[in-house]
């Protein structure tokens, strides 16, 4: 026949074929009837209430402990099951649970016995894991595993943990208020670090930003320097160059007042040259043609030319002042020809008079015969005799060039009687 169990539960199988008997947790088995029998343990975990009532610490302060433990068969364990059987087949679970309570409250007490009220309050931890220790290594000879152990009350009818409770509330109130203090001391100090901080930031920044403005200062001045002294450069660059094209202006001024006073002189020497020609042909040579008329009208005009030659000297005296007036406006054109000129008077003088005289005789030939080509009509007059008025014609002809050097010294500033 078949027997089937749960995996809290587990299955001893013995009698007839089974020595040792068969141990199944969890499962299934053949059984024969009436040769072989079966027998059913459980695996399921107990919950233990530890209490210890009134047990003497080490010091004799008499509390009570209350622990929660949770025990079971290891029905993995073959070894533990086996035993497990042996001790607790037929009994119940309660019996069980009694067993496994008994030996953990023996266990509990001894280890409160050993320890201080202090201890064991303060640090439960330490004391769980002592009865844990001591228990297990008990009940695993009984096949018994303890899963776990936990403190769950520990408490005295005297009231020593009521004192310690107070003695330690105090001291956590005085604590609580030392650290209040302490803690009120630290953040004044905190804030105060942290104003200090502050400030000294604060000023750091402010000693930062004058640093920087004085720097910013100190470059900008020397910026400016090297930008007033590029601006000055400039402008002297600029007023030199200014200087310089004023005078290359002047210059070329200059060099075109040269050239005209060049091209005046030329033209000045041209004109002269025109008019000495123009002379030559209007009055040299109309004068020897016009030489028998003023010989036939010497006679009858000799006072008037001699007034009128005398008249016209002055004119022309006059006329030389106003145009003398006018070449010394002109003078600083002339001044290098009449240097020259001067020059040439002071080297070769006698000739150079000679040369003058020779060029404005054209000149008095043609203001002498102006007279007698203003005339419309001349008439001969004769005394009756022809040698008479020939020699009278002679005579007024001698007069007028005796008069000659006269006009002539009047005209050019030169005494041709000195001349030889």
């Amino acid at each position: 026949m078949f027997y089937t169990c749960g995996p809290n539960e587990a299955m001893v199988v013995s009698g007839f074929g089974r020595s040792p008997p068969l141990m199944i947790a969890g499962g299934r088995v053949f059984v024969f009837p009436c040769i072989q029998q079966i027998q059913r343990i459980t695996l399921n975990t107990l919950t233990l209430n530890v209490k210890s009532d009134k047990v003497y610490t080490r010091r004799g302060v008499p509390i009570s402990v209350t622990g929660i433990a949770q025990v079971k068969i290891q029905g993995q364990n073959k070894e533990m099951l086996a035993t497990a059987c042996q001790m607790f087949m037929g009994k119940s679970e309660s019996e069980i649970s009694q067993i496994a309570l008994e030996t953990l409250e023996g266990h509990q007490r001894a280890i409160i016995a050993h320890l201080t009220v202090e201890e064991i309050y303060q640090d439960r931890k330490k004391f769980s894991e002592q009865v844990f220790k001591v228990a297990s290594s008990d009940l695993v000879n009984m096949g018994i595993g303890v899963v776990s152990y936990t403190l769950k009350d520990v408490h005295d009818d005297q009231g020593y943990l009521h004192s310690l409770g107070k003695a330690r509330t105090a001291q956590v109130q005085r604590d609580a208020r030392i650290g209040e203090a302490q803690y009120k001391r630290d953040a004044v100090i905190r804030e105060a670090h942290a104003m200090q901080e502050k400030v000294s930031a604060q000023y750091k920044n402010e000693i930062e930003m004058a640093k920087s403005q004085r720097d910013y200062e100190l470059k900008k001045a020397a910026y400016d320097v090297e930008v007033n002294s590029k601006k000055a450069e400039s402008e002297m660059a600029y007023q030199l160059q200014v200087a310089k094209t004023k005078q290359r202006i002047e210059e070329e001024k200059m060099q075109v007042q040269v050239v005209e006073r060049g091209q005046q002189i030329t033209l000045q020497e041209q004109e002269i040259i025109r008019k000495e020609k123009e002379l030559e042909a209007k009055v040299k040579k109309p004068a020897e043609a016009e030489k028998y008329k003023l010989e036939k009208l010497a006679e009858a005009q000799r006072l008037q030319l001699i007034m009128e030659a005398e008249a016209e000297a002055e004119s022309i005296k006059i006329k030389g002042e106003a145009e003398a007036f006018a070449l010394e406006a002109k003078g600083r054109a002339e001044a290098e020809q009449m240097s020259k000129k001067a020059e040439a008077f002071k080297q070769y003088k006698e000739g150079a008079m000679v040369d003058m005289l020779l060029e404005k005789l054209p000149l008095m030939a043609e203001e002498i015969s102006k007279p007698l080509s203003a005339a419309q009509k001349v008439t001969m007059v004769s005394s009756g005799s022809s040698e008479v008025g020939a020699a009278k014609l002679a005579g007024e002809v001698l007069d007028i060039m005796t008069r000659l050097p006269s006009a002539v010294e009047k005209l050019t500033g030169v005494d041709i009687s000195q001349v030889h």
